[in-house]
């Protein structure tokens, strides 16, 4: 989402007549767009202020912004702790930031109401075939851990003939791949009204039939609301990928009680079993949370005997960061940064095994790529990624955002290699 958010900021500042620069030094305008999920981001972000400060004190005629969940949760407090910031709103109103740069006087001033989605912006995307798509904004669960409800506001469904359109746009532009976007996207459509409503499901299936999109994929979805209409979707809809990003956070059933997360143990592994009987090839990747308060050696060991059992495609996993304002910083028994620092070794090395073993199963076949570019780690190869959601690199001769077949002839635990089949035809 903030990704998505940095784009929409980015095709803003277009539109007003700014053009971006390489070099901090020689900006007129220096943004920063914040996430605030996790304690390192904030460390960065403030080491980045204190950058922008020497810069505004060489030229006061600079401007300093700070958008997004950090700038949400601090609200006019930051003005306080960094008085060289001009300008800072919450990610629900990043079109203010328009506003305030037309304004004749530039003086100190905050944008963190809570109004209306502000979808209908501009997008400097990173690729031309490659496309964001927010069909909700917010969040009504209450993940003890959690902080986004309090910086992106309760849940707001976009009007579906809204989606539609902008995804009708987006094909006739050349994108080829479109993610949908949400903090729970598959909770979809449940606050419109009556005579607008429609679910999750019905959304794919819209986006489907349209001419020219050839994949389609979406993010973040919530296991309670995993359910057999969107799992058909999977099974009848030629473009939704074969990818399912479900996160688990706790093995443990009492942790993610703790959590405040709605589901048990079983009902996850009960939503895996589900995805594998109508997706059999489906890839399946998720989020873990280390050393939640209060979480024992065993509470930790029933994490790793679920990614065992499972045996996910790929895990974000990252220790806890207590948030501000949130219940779980409150909680006693805090977990000390060595032993997260330790369980944060096990478990990576598990995901680790158990995705390399998942690999396994796409050596040898012909797997459908989009390719994105050089190889990050030899440019005179290629890299894509397949419907799954794996990156592969591959001598091709294809170019960037065409759709071509790859032989799979090696498999890591986090990338895949092989041959453009056009070169094995050839050869």
């Amino acid at each position: 989402m903030n990704a998505h958010d940095s784009e929409r900021l980015s095709g803003m500042l277009g539109s007003l007549g700014y053009t971006p620069v390489d070099d901090r030094d020689l900006a007129d305008l220096i943004l920063f767009n914040t996430c605030s999920i996790r304690e390192k981001a904030d460390s960065k972000l403030i080491a980045h202020l204190g950058d922008a400060k020497r810069l505004k004190r060489e030229d006061p005629t600079k401007v300093v912004g700070v958008g997004g969940c950090w700038a949400q949760s601090l609200k006019n407090e930051l003005f306080e702790s960094f008085p060289w910031v001009d300008v800072a709103f919450g990610p629900g109103q990043i079109h203010r930031l328009a506003e305030f740069l037309k304004s004749d006087s530039i003086t100190a001033q905050g944008f963190f109401d809570f109004e209306a989605l502000s979808s209908e912006l501009p997008a400097a995307r990173e690729r031309p075939y490659q496309a964001w798509l927010q069909i909700s904004q917010g969040c009504n669960c209450v993940c003890s851990y959690c902080i986004v409800p309090s910086t992106r506001g309760r849940e707001v469904s976009r009007d579906p003939h809204s989606i539609i359109g902008e995804a009708e746009a987006l094909t006739a532009d050349g994108v080829r791949e479109v993610t949908l976007l949400g903090q729970n996207v598959n909770s979809y459509g449940r606050d419109l009204p009556a005579s607008r409503r429609i679910g999750f499901s019905e959304i794919l299936r819209r986006l489907d039939a349209l001419p020219g999109l050839d994949r389609l994929r979406y993010t973040s979805p919530h296991p309670k609301d995993m359910r057999a209409d969107v799992l058909q979707a999977h099974i009848d809809l030629p473009s939704l990928c074969e990818h399912i990003h479900l996160p688990l956070q706790a093995g443990s059933s009492r942790i993610l009680k703790s959590m405040r997360r709605t589901y048990d143990r079983e009902r996850y592994l009960d939503r895996v079993e589900a995805i594998r009987e109508s997706v059999p090839d489906c890839s399946i990747t998720t989020d873990i949370i280390v050393g939640f308060p209060g979480e024992s050696e065993r509470d930790f060991e029933e994490t790793l005997e679920v990614v065992d059992r499972v045996g996910f495609d790929a895990a974000f996993a990252f220790p806890f960061s207590p948030r501000r304002g949130t219940h779980a910083a409150t909680l006693p028994r805090q977990i000390s940064r060595e032993v997260k620092s330790e369980r944060m070794g096990r478990l990576v090395e598990l995901v680790n095994e158990r995705a390399a073993a998942r690999a396994e199963r796409f050596l040898g076949r012909d797997l459908e790529d989009l390719v994105e570019g050089p190889s990050r780690t030899d440019p005179t190869r290629l890299r894509g990624r397949t419907r799954h959601n794996r990156a592969v690199n591959f001598d091709g001769l294809a170019a960037p955002g065409e759709l071509t077949e790859v032989a799979i002839t090696d498999t890591t635990s986090h990338s895949l290699d092989g041959v453009e089949k056009l070169l094995v035809r050839a050869g």
